[in-house]
């Protein structure tokens, strides 16, 4: 018997028999459309609607999300300690500068929860930050988005769906012009 389980024939017959096993299990335990995530996708991803979510300005102004459909956004995960946060801030104002009158909004979530207040307030000050600074206190929003490093920043169509995310940074100012100029285009 032992001489037919490592024959050549046997062999086939084995991996026949691990072959069905497997596409039966496959197909017994997978979970039906919608029942892994609610419905939702787990993290937000280019070409799916931006999660909502409700923050307050340095000024105690309120800005939800969903309320702003209708307006290309960018929204930047940033923190006054980060150096390449640091780095970019100026190009984003700049491009809210250029495009703002077009439509453009700019919306800078401040990792609060990671962060000085005072010190963040003091950054905007030192560098004319006129676009809403929100602040994430809790990180809740943070981890609604699953941002993992900061810099991180989400462009968001007038639909409210996400065209493109930018781990890292500092973004060039030639990028954040492009990517407001596609937001901006009128789609068919």
């Amino acid at each position: 018997m032992m001489k037919y389980i490592f024959s050549t024939q046997g062999f086939y017959i084995l991996t026949i028999l691990v072959l069905v096993f497997g596409a039966a299990w496959i197909w017994a335990s997978a979970a039906p459309p919608g029942d892994t995530t609610s419905g939702q996708i787990p993290a937000p991803q280019v070409g799916f609607l931006a999660p909502d979510f409700t923050l307050e300005d340095l000024e105690g102004n309120t800005y939800s999300l969903s309320d702003l459909r209708g307006r290309p956004i960018l929204v930047n995960f940033w923190a006054s300690w980060c150096p390449p946060c640091r780095a970019e801030m100026p190009a984003i104002q700049r491009t809210y500068q250029a495009y703002q009158e077009d439509g453009l909004l700019i919306l800078a979530v401040n990792a609060t929860n990671q962060d000085s207040l005072a010190e963040a307030s003091r950054f905007v000050e030192q560098h004319n930050l006129t676009f809403p600074i929100l602040l994430d206190r809790d990180g809740s929003v943070s981890r609604l988005y699953e941002v993992r490093s900061l810099p991180t920043s989400f462009f968001f169509d007038r639909e409210g769906k996400i065209r493109d995310v930018v781990v890292g940074g500092p973004m060039a100012e030639a990028l954040l012009r492009v990517r407001a100029e596609q937001l901006l285009e009128k789609t068919p």
